[in-house]
Formats: structure tokens, sequence, C-alpha cells
């Protein structure tokens, strides 16, 4: 099987704008997380990691989203020597609402529902890097950052791509706001993950990237060396009591990455800090025998970034 290899990254977020800058952060005890009053988002105070007002502005090209995107993306690309312009290069970008919050601001016509549409923002991404293949756009909730990562692995691995540009990205609005608060799953204090007093999820924004290549003079760097995936078929929103989906899916990945799951030194959960999400994650963690491995979950530093949350703390795990 090809290997795949990473050689580059960036994150972007209230933390920092490059991957070094959230590293060193992270390490003093830095957090993105801090309450906020604005009213376009919620009536009252909520907490939440998000950017500046004035740090990114929708203008007549690209918006808010996009822009995170294009940030992201130049940041890994100028700290490697891989080419957006080649054939062999593909784009995928991971996002969960992309730009959902024009909903809000904007008239509801045909021409909104073009602009809004995933395809629209990842063909200007693409555009404005020379991409010349037709980007790839990953959607799948919380799990859609992960999955791009490995959709990105299985496009190098088919022979079609020697690079793929991962990026994913989400911004908080009302909207996403609300439909959490409709879940009554937003906390009202700083998310606490796998906290036995934890009450609920603490929203972020952020955008994130990893260039993946199968060149073999990257051989002796990073590796993504496998991954699975696995559907509860539980509730429209709620995961499983059992976390038996979830086990399968870390027994299926140790198998293809052929490691041993005693030579596992450290996981970095899902950890959202609401009751169930935690609690599912830890019994599935039991479940293959990986309980007493260190387990971690970054929310508490960047909140939930949605389609970003997977790829920023992969990232993160890899100086860690």
């Amino acid at each position: 099987m090809t290997k795949v290899f990473i050689v580059a990254d960036n994150i972007t977020s209230p933390v920092g704008l490059t991957t070094a800058d959230n590293f060193a952060q992270l390490k003093n005890g830095n957090t993105g997380v801090k309450q906020h009053v604005n009213s376009a988002i919620t009536d009252g105070p909520f907490y939440a990691a998000l950017f500046d007002k004035t740090q990114f502005t929708t203008n007549n090209t690209h918006t808010k989203f996009e822009q995170l995107l294009i940030l992201s993306i130049a940041d890994a690309l100028i700290n490697c020597d891989i080419a957006s312009t080649d054939k062999k290069t593909g784009l995928i970008i991971s996002t969960t609402k992309g730009n959902i919050s024009l909903l809000e601001t904007e008239e509801n016509n045909d021409e909104l529902k073009k602009r809004i549409a995933l395809p629209t923002s990842a063909k200007l991404v693409a555009k404005h890097f020379g991409f010349v293949n037709e980007p790839v756009i990953i959607s799948n909730a919380c799990i859609s950052g992960i999955v791009a990562i490995l959709t990105g692995m299985r496009m190098i691995q088919s022979g079609q791509y020697e690079n793929v540009v991962v990026s994913g990205a989400d911004v908080i609005s009302k909207f996403i706001l609300s439909g959490f608060q409709s879940f009554q799953a937003i906390s009202a204090e700083p998310c606490k993950p796998f906290d036995a007093d934890r009450t609920g999820i603490t929203l972020g924004e952020g955008a994130a990237t990893v260039v993946l290549t199968s060149n073999p003079k990257y051989a002796d760097g990073i590796k993504v060396l496998g991954g699975a995936v696995s559907n509860d078929a539980n509730h429209i929103s709620a995961p499983s009591r059992t976390g038996e989906e979830l086990a399968f899916a870390i027994a299926k990945t140790l198998q293809q990455a052929e490691i041993e799951k005693e030579n596992i030194d450290f996981i970095s959960a899902h950890g959202t800090a609401t009751s169930y999400n935690d609690e599912m994650e830890a019994k599935a963690i039991a479940i293959v025998g990986l309980q007493k491995v260190p387990t971690n979950s970054l929310k508490g530093f960047y909140g939930h970034t949605l389609g970003a949350a997977g790829l920023i703390e992969a990232i993160i795990s890899i100086p860690s």
C-alpha cells in the first residue's frame, strides 16, 4: 500500500494563526474560549472561541468562511514545495455549515442559494490557488475533518493523486448556536470535557490544513497510517449509549495501521463535554483495552470547531 506523509500543516484559530503559535499557547495553558456578548449571535452573554470581529470580514469576493480556508491553506503551502497547480495535486474542503450564516444577512433568492452552496465556496478557494482538479467536499458533521484526511489518504493510494491539500473551517453564527441551544447542549460556562461535572458544549471558530503526499523524500516525516468510520445508527443528534460502534472503528484503525494497542501512547478524543458523548467515548476506549492510555480533549482551548475540529486536533497531536 502506498505510504502517505504529512509534509506541512496550519492551524488558524483565536488561539493563534500558525501551528507553532497554537502549540506554544496551548503549552502555556492559554485558551481561546472567552465570554462574549453579541446580539447578532444570541441574546445575553455566552462562552465561545471566536475571532475578533475585525479580523475577518466578508468582502465582495470571499466570505469569512472562505477567507479562513485561504489563510490556512496559504500558510501550509508556504511551508512545503507542493504546487497547487500540479495536476497530481488535489484539494479537499471539510466543513459542516460553510456559508450558512448568509441566510441571516442576505435576501433569500436563487443567487443566494447558489452562493451558499458548498461547491461554490470550494471552487472559489480552488481558483484562488490555481488548483486544476475539481475540489472534493466532505460535510459529515463533526467527523468531517478526520474523514477528509482519510479521503485524502485514499485518493493518493488510488494512484490518481500524488498530493492532496486537506483544509477545513467553520464560523459560528446565530443559526449554528441556536441549533445547539435547541438540543440544550450548550454549556453556560467554559466546557469541561470528561469532567464529572461537565455541562455541555462550547463552540469555536477555526480553520486547519494538512498537506499530504506520497513523495518518498518525506519518508522520515509523519505518516497517515489508516483510519475507519462507523455509523452509530442511534439517533439524529445523540451518540450510541454503548460505545460499541466507535470501538469497532478504533479496532479497525489499529488493524489497518498494523499497530498493537500496547504501542498507543496518547489518544486525542472528540471530548465535546456533553454527558452522552464523553461517556460513550470512555466506554469505546475501554472496550478496545485502551483505558489506561492518556486521553485528552482540546475543546477547552478551541471550543467545538465543527468541520475543522478533527484537523485541528490531529495537527496538535503531531508535535505532542
